[in-house]
């Protein structure tokens, strides 16, 4: 019997030789199982990870809405269209508006001169002389602009695209006419090309920003 042998033990608990039974770890299959389980869900993640980033940038969203982009802006974000705004659709045209033209000031001439101006540029003239008492002497601006109540939808716009610094009135009159009453501070009426640009962008007004 060899001397490993405890005492009173023998048969197959008997130890010869050198070498002695060493106990195996059970629990070398579980690791197995956790080690497979671990690897799984690490797997998953970075693939659950790749997915949202590739959603991300393709402007969809894992619920089914639109995300950001890339530049912090909605996907579905798009420049809001040229607004039509009913002012600019019922604009009168300059041969559709009879102008009367009074000269306020005391230098002669004033009036005429106006007037066969505003007649080259499309415009219909009505009266042409000097401001009634009430006016005379009493416009200190460059001009003024009185008309009807409905004059306020585009006659005074229209015509006031040839002076700059016009000033506007209404008074109880029901036709359509404007009466252009000239003032002390006038010289002369813009130049064509300055009113035609004005002309022009009363006609098209700048569309607004598009927002989301």
């Amino acid at each position: 019997m060899s001397m490993l042998t405890p005492p009173g033990m023998g048969g197959k608990y008997r130890i010869t030789g050198d070498v002695y039974p060493r106990m195996r770890r059970p629990h070398r299959r579980r690791r197995i199982v956790l080690g497979a389980a671990a690897a799984v869900l690490v797997l998953g993640a970075a693939g659950w990870g790749t997915f949202q980033l590739v959603d991300v940038f393709s402007g969809g969203g894992g619920d089914g809405t639109k995300t950001a982009t890339a530049a912090g802006k909605p996907s579905d974000c798009k420049p809001a269209p040229k607004p039509t705004t009913p002012a600019a659709a019922t604009l009168p045209k300059p041969a559709q508006i009879t102008v009367n033209v009074y000269n306020a000031t005391p230098r002669g001439g004033l009036a005429k001169a106006t007037a066969d101006e505003l007649k080259k540029r499309g415009f219909v003239i009505g009266k042409v002389g000097n401001a009634p008492a009430a006016l005379d002497k009493k416009v200190t601006g460059t001009g003024l602009l009185l008309g009807a109540p409905g004059a306020t939808k585009g006659g005074f716009s229209v015509v006031g695209t040839q002076l700059k610094g016009a000033t506007t009135k209404v008074d109880t009159r029901t036709t359509a006419d404007i009466d252009f009453v000239i003032g002390t501070a006038f010289k002369q009426l813009d130049p064509k090309t300055v009113a035609d640009a004005a002309l022009v962008a009363l006609n098209k007004p700048k569309p607004v920003p598009g927002h989301c």
